[in-house]
């Protein structure tokens, strides 16, 4: 009897103390009273000044989206265009209150960073979704030569190609290099699926088969015919698995929002991209990249042959808009903010055109850029390949 009182009178001392250090912890969990009413109101100013900005936001890109439709369409009329037809203003920047913490919610985990795929998995989805191996360089010269001998072929000048080159990758890329990851640091993340020389898109790579893909095959058909043995084999091996990405390709309709899906959300679309790190596809693929801007340019009467920073401005923010800039006169680039020429998310992940403000200045980084970095030994290496 008295070990049963004992081990009772244990038993609610324990439970009590459980109760005690859960009251504890309910206390410390719960804020008190003056914590979440500053919350609130913290929360109200917030809330008022983002709902502000955005709404100044979506005016300026919406305005910019309508300004830059009329100038395609005074373009195709052949009619002049001046200072009018463009933003002068800057973006609107959010400069009011973070966001205050809610004294409620647990502590939330980092947020977690989209995956995006690197040459490890352009590799590992060629392989398995269409049986293709690219035909890699022994030596990142050997890719430069054939980029060379490509480029030439197609009309592009050393300047030019080794302009981009400096531009894309700061004059010491290779191949396979990667944004994000050039050059390499400890704890570098890719920030985008461009790869090679002068930073071929994934969404570029699906577009170029989509579209010239029957020129490619031709161009590997012409090559196997010089070679024998297991080196014919090999080749014929890399044209059935270059069919199967074309027609995965045109899977989609030939327009770029369809092509930028395809590539960035299916295995598909990331095997396609292992093309461009092919000796004999990926000089011609980024070639053809280049090639389709001085086309583009030709199309719209501008006959002037392409400087080196005129063809980065349009490998940089699309044909059209780069062709916007080159044909804009000096008064117009100093005034001329160069958010007209972006999307807002665009804008934004582009430091080098919200730090330069004006399209003078933009225009002037490149080639500021492409002058220091043409010393650079793969700059040197790329100009000695011509």
């Amino acid at each position: 009897m008295k070990n049963r009182l004992l081990r009772l009178g244990v038993t609610n001392f324990l439970a009590a103390g459980f109760l005690l250090a859960a009251s504890v912890v309910h206390a410390q969990s719960v804020p008190p009273a003056a914590a979440v009413a500053d919350y609130q109101a913290r929360l109200a100013q917030y809330q008022a000044a983002r709902s502000a900005y955005e709404a100044d936001a979506t005016e300026y890109w919406d305005a910019g989206g309508e300004k830059r439709r009329a100038r395609n369409a005074k373009r195709r009329d052949h009619l002049p265009i001046g200072l009018d037809d463009y933003l002068l203003n800057q973006p609107p920047v959010y400069t009011g209150p973070p966001r205050p913490v809610d004294p409620h919610a647990p502590a939330a985990p980092p947020p977690e960073r989209p995956e995006i795929p690197v040459v490890a998995d352009f590799l590992k989805n060629a392989a398995e979704q269409f049986g293709f191996v690219p035909d890699r360089p022994a030596s990142d010269l050997d890719f430069k030569r054939a980029y060379a001998k490509a480029a030439l072929a197609a009309g592009l000048t050393r300047d030019q190609i080794v302009g981009v080159y400096v531009f894309e990758t700061g004059g010491n890329g290779t191949y396979d290099s990667q944004a994000g990851l050039v050059p390499y640091r400890p704890g570098a993340r890719a920030i985008s699926p461009a790869v090679g020389y002068n930073q071929l898109l994934s969404t570029n790579t699906v577009s170029l088969l989509a579209e010239d893909g029957n020129r490619y095959l031709l161009a590997l058909r012409q090559k196997a015919k010089g070679l024998t043995g297991p080196a014919k084999a090999a080749m014929e091996r890399k044209i059935e698995g270059l069919k199967r990405m074309i027609a995965y390709s045109r899977t989609v309709p030939n327009r770029w929002s369809e092509h930028d899906r395809l590539a960035k959300t299916t295995l598909g679309g990331f095997g396609i991209h292992a093309a461009v790190l092919d000796i004999d596809l990926g000089p011609m693929l980024q070639v053809q990249k280049l090639t389709n801007s001085v086309r583009f340019a030709r199309a719209k009467g501008y006959m002037a042959p392409l400087t080196a920073p005129e063809l980065e401005l349009m490998n940089l923010t699309g044909d059209g808009n780069g062709f916007d800039m080159v044909t804009m006169p000096q008064a117009l680039r100093v005034r001329v903010p160069t958010a007209n020429f972006f999307q807002q998310q665009g804008y934004e992940r582009n430091p080098v055109a919200r730090r330069t403000g004006v399209v003078a200045n933009l225009i002037a980084d490149i080639e500021s850029k492409m002058g220091h970095g043409a010393q650079a030994q793969g700059a040197r290496d790329l100009a000695a390949a011509f």
